[in-house]
């Protein structure tokens, strides 16, 4: 993948130049990624490294302060949940749980045993944000048998699947699920399956030289105190990371579709359907099963936001042309909501996508006799062909439910979105062979409106159409 033109390069800068200053952030490093790679990458301010391999903050001999490069760590917070939402999809993949499994199943002894995987997952099981206790982001974890002890009735905040309530929680008892499952930690599920097949062999649950050191900055006056960084226990799976801008560029383009093998394209695709949302109605952001969604500019995004003390980050993916866009800073509050966001229409504005080349498609000739009008009622549809013996059934009044189908071995179809997601799209052939109607979970789709020989639901008239 070529990097982006000078142009667009100058204003992707100004704009990281501009939230560094404005956000009084000590430094900020941000990254286009396309096609799997580092399009662009842009830095500003200073980070204070540390020397060996100790927790920032520690007595330890300070470096001079240097730029951000692509493999300067920070703490990347919330990404780890993630990480670590791709290893249950692994087990589920492997059959060793289901997502509609109680946690109780897994993990006896909660005080939320009813609340399922797939509700931890999406934030929706309505347990308790934070964990009892000290704030745990800035204190020495505690051992989940400790953290358990402490969760007792009041975990409950709101009734299992009610609403979406981030749960820090959750991820902690998601990341002990991973571990009784694999027979050791989390830390390590993840960096033997995800990290290591990806090949981020720079994100570490602990920091490693050069990183960035995370600091507050003072509100009303340019000043910094460090900020304290600790092995959070139990409480890691929800925020323990650290990586570096190189590496969550190979992340970004896992989230867009490109699995290295680590996850079936399906589960990733699962895990990129929205969940539940957390705008109401608006529905501009949402959630999924590990990874956050967000609608902006014509995109939809999946990826996640992170924040520890010290650290700010975010990755966003769009899998429908495999743009990624990042950012990495160093403070505990301060950078803008925007910045990713206006880095893609800065991209879009400078470099507008083109539209992907037509080439024709191998298509099962014998599926041609399937392809054009059909009618529900009286309202038209097209059943075009797509690539190899798929389906896509749209309605062409602008008004109406469209699905994309599978085939199955049987000869039928299985819808994959829409309102037909799951249903059977099967075609009703007569004596000769040929195709009478479709039906379509019990609907009937017909070549000329209410077919009389189709044998419509409820029948057709004998007058027949009329003036």
């Amino acid at each position: 993948m070529s990097p982006v033109l000078e142009g667009t390069a100058r204003a992707l800068l100004r704009r990281i130049a501009a939230e560094q200053s404005e956000s009084r952030l000590p430094s900020l490093a941000a990254a286009v990624v396309r096609g799997g790679e580092i399009a662009w990458f842009g830095a500003r301010g200073r980070v204070d490294g540390t020397g060996g391999d100790g927790a920032a903050g520690g007595a330890q001999e300070a470096a001079a302060p240097a730029a951000p490069t692509t493999d300067t760590q920070y703490r990347i917070g919330s990404i780890t949940k993630s990480m670590v939402a791709v290893v249950v999809m692994r087990l589920r993949d492997e059959g060793r749980l289901d997502l509609t499994d109680p946690i109780g199943k897994h993990l006896p002894g909660t005080p939320v045993d009813e609340v399922t995987v797939a509700q931890l997952l999406s934030h929706t099981s309505g347990l308790t944000a934070e964990p009892p206790g000290q704030w745990w982001e800035r204190t020495p974890g505690l051992p989940f048998t400790e953290l358990l002890a402490l969760l007792g009735p009041e975990a409950a905040r709101h009734r299992p699947g009610r609403r979406y309530h981030y749960s820090n929680v959750g991820f902690g008892l998601l990341g002990e699920l991973v571990a009784r499952h694999r027979g050791t930690d989390w830390a390590t599920a993840v960096r033997e399956e995800i990290l290591q097949p990806l090949g981020m062999r720079d994100t570490t649950t602990r920091p490693r030289a050069p990183h960035a050191r995370g600091y507050a900055v003072h509100p009303w006056a340019d000043v910094l105190l460090p900020e304290p960084e600790h092995d959070a226990g139990a409480m890691a799976p929800a925020g323990q990371i650290w990586s570096t801008p190189a590496d969550l560029a190979r992340w970004a383009a896992f989230v867009a579709g490109d699995t290295g093998g680590v996850l079936a394209a399906p589960t990733l695709a699962e895990m990129r359907e929205p969940a539940t949302v957390d705008d109401g109605d608006a529905w501009t952001g949402g959630y999924g099963l590990g990874l956050q969604l967000a609608r902006a500019g014509g995109r939809r995004l999946a990826g996640h936001t992170g924040s520890m003390p010290g650290f700010l980050a975010t990755v966003w993916a769009d899998p429908s042309d495999r743009t990624g866009v990042l950012f990495c800073a160093n403070s505990t509050s301060g950078a803008g909501r925007t910045l990713l966001t206006d880095l893609l229409a800065i991209l879009d504005a400078c470099e507008p996508r083109l539209p992907a080349e037509w080439a024709p498609a191998e298509v099962d000739p014998a599926l041609l006799e399937l392809a054009g009008p059909w009618y529900w009622g009286p309202a038209p549809y097209a059943l075009r062909l797509l690539g190899g013996r798929d389906l896509s059934l749209t309605p062409l009044g602008g008004t109406g439910r469209a699905s994309r189908f599978t085939a199955r071995p049987d000869g039928t179809w299985l819808g994959l979105d829409g309102y037909y997601a799951g249903e059977t799209l099967r075609p009703v052939r007569r004596g000769d062979g040929s195709v009478r109607h479709l039906d379509l979970a019990t609907f009937v789709f017909t070549r000329t409106p209410y077919d009389p020989e189709a044998g419509v639901p409820g029948g057709v008239d004998d007058g027949g159409w009329r003036s």
